[in-house]
């Protein structure tokens, strides 16, 4: 098996709310939205954000898990800068982003701060400096 992440899909409640955040909100590009079903983000080479109407996700994955605080994963964004971390956050909270935490230094030398999407998904946004940021930055 080859080494390597084609697609992140989340299961969403109100799939509406989520394209309006995104698309609307953050400005992003859909590749493909079926109402009601999916919305496609191409946010990489190869690499799609699926935006999964919870219902036919639970159909066909199986039932997901509930419970209290935050799910286990954060979805990150990468930038050059310690001044886009606090833009891409200002641009977050504007469209009505809930919580958003602002950036700080953290101890491993970068800074980063996170959002909330509509259905609670972490959003890190990242300035790294070294290796990682040279990694993942076009």
């Amino acid at each position: 098996m080859q080494q390597r992440m084609s697609l992140v899909t989340l299961a969403v409640a109100d799939l509406e709310a989520t394209r309006r955040f995104y698309v609307d909100g953050l400005g992003w590009e859909a590749m493909i939205h079926v109402p009601g079903d999916v919305l496609m983000i191409k946010v990489a080479d190869k690499v799609i954000l699926s935006l999964w109407d919870r219902d036919h996700f639970e159909a066909e994955v199986g039932a997901i898990a509930t419970g209290q605080g935050v799910a286990p994963l954060t979805l990150a964004h990468n930038v050059a800068s310690r001044e886009e971390v606090d833009a891409v956050l200002a641009t977050a909270r504007q469209v009505g982003a809930d919580p958003v935490q602002d950036g700080v230094d953290r101890a491993w030398g970068g800074y980063t701060g996170y959002f909330g999407d509509p259905d609670g998904y972490r959003w890190e946004v990242a300035w790294a400096p070294g290796d990682v940021g040279a990694a993942v930055l076009p």
